[in-house]
Order: C-alpha cells, then structure tokens, then sequence
C-alpha cells in the first residue's frame, strides 16, 4: 500500500504548567504512507509522546490540521474519536498495561468484544499463537515475564485490525536481548499484516529499521534520511 495514511499540517499544542503556558508542539508537518513504517526519534521530552498522543486522538491541538486514517481528528467528539481508536489505533507502551486481574486470553479478548467482533475469544486465541504464546492463554501478568507481557501487548494491539500501531519505548522495559526479541516481532507482525507502525524509540539504531526517520526537536520535527 502506498496511500496516505496520515496528515498533520502545522500542528501545535500548548499545555497549561503550573509556571506559565508551554508549547509542546510548534507547527508539526508530517505525512506518511500506509503500511510502512516510520521511527520517531528526540532528546527527552522534546514531544514525541505527546505527538503519538495527539494522534491516537488523546490530545488536543490548539491549532493546524491532522487527518488520521481518513479522520479528521479537530471535528470529532470525545465518543468519536473513541470509536475511532478502538477502530483503526493499536497502542504498545513501555510498560505493558495489561489488566491484572486477567488472563492473557482476556486482555486481548476485551478490545475485541468492545468492538463486537464475533467470536472474540478465538480470535484472540490466534492472535497469541502468532506472537509465540499458545501455551500462556491462562496465565496472568504477573505470572508472565517482562517480554511475554509484551508479546500480549502486541497480540492486542494487532488482533482487532488496527490500521495503525503507536509504539512507545516498547522495549523500555526490557534487557537487550528480549527487547531485541520484542523489536523482530513487532516489525514482524507490521509487514505481515500491513498495518502503518510509528515508533517512538530513543535508539537511531532501532529507528533505522524503519522506512522512515524523524526527529522531534523543540517542538518541531526534521524528516531524516530513510533507512536503508
């Protein structure tokens, strides 16, 4: 797929501090194309979050424009664009949030009976066999490392057909070796489903395995040579 998947056009964000207005996001232009993948890269609080916030429509702009998978984010309401997340948006965070009190199975069920899809819990089942957990459908969280945790995530994420995928530090979390583990499934379960991936990561080295490289920097972002 080469379509355009997404368009932010002089997007800005201004959050109110204890100390005064801060602006977080000074005129974000962006575009990328479905399927492909895109790193998101800058210093510590330089709004990379936050610019994955605004486009899971989490976070509202103050000014510009930004379509998201045919959306226009500024003209819906709160239950909008709840509905269009739980549509089109799968997030991955650094620390996992999966529900505690249940299952694997469960975790990746829940989203899928929100959305009414028919036989939910299969559905899930396939999905965790996918990411290498067949044999974990009952355990919980707690019972569950720190990469398999994160498989559970990723089989979330993907199971209800998210058109887009937001991944946040999602190795933050993890040793090297699992995180270098998690990162092959991730890329792994992007092309093969054809999802658009945008990840949020520190490290230039991860970021290169994407198509795409930006950096956020002070609130705005550079286009970086792609990967090769």
């Amino acid at each position: 797929m080469t379509d355009s998947i997404l368009s932010l056009k002089d997007v800005k964000l201004t959050l109110q501090a204890s100390s005064g207005p801060v602006e977080i996001l000074r005129g974000i232009n962006l575009q990328a194309q479905a399927g492909k993948a895109l790193g998101i890269v800058g210093p510590s609080g330089s709004g990379k979050t936050t610019l994955l916030m605004v486009l899971a429509g989490l976070e509202n702009i103050n000014s510009g424009q930004i379509n998201v998978a045919g959306h226009d984010l500024t003209k819906l309401n709160e239950n909008q664009l709840a509905e269009f997340r739980r549509d089109n948006i799968g997030i991955i965070f650094q620390s996992f949030h999966l529900i505690p009190a249940m299952t694997a199975l469960e975790n990746v069920a829940v989203p899928l009976e929100f959305k009414g899809q028919k036989g939910a819990a299969k559905v899930a089942e396939q999905a965790l066999t996918r990411v290498g957990l067949s044999h974990r459908l009952t355990h919980y969280p707690a019972q569950l490392s720190g990469g398999e945790q994160q498989r559970v995530a990723i089989a979330r994420a993907v199971a209800a057909g998210a058109k887009i995928i937001l991944a946040d530090e999602p190795t933050g979390n993890l040793d090297t070796e699992t995180g270098d583990n998690i990162i092959n499934l991730l890329f792994d379960m992007q092309r093969e489903t054809g999802t658009t991936l945008f990840l949020v990561t520190h490290d230039m080295t991860l970021a290169k395995k994407c198509d795409m490289v930006c950096e956020v920097r002070d609130g705005k972002i550079n286009h970086l040579n792609a990967s090769s």
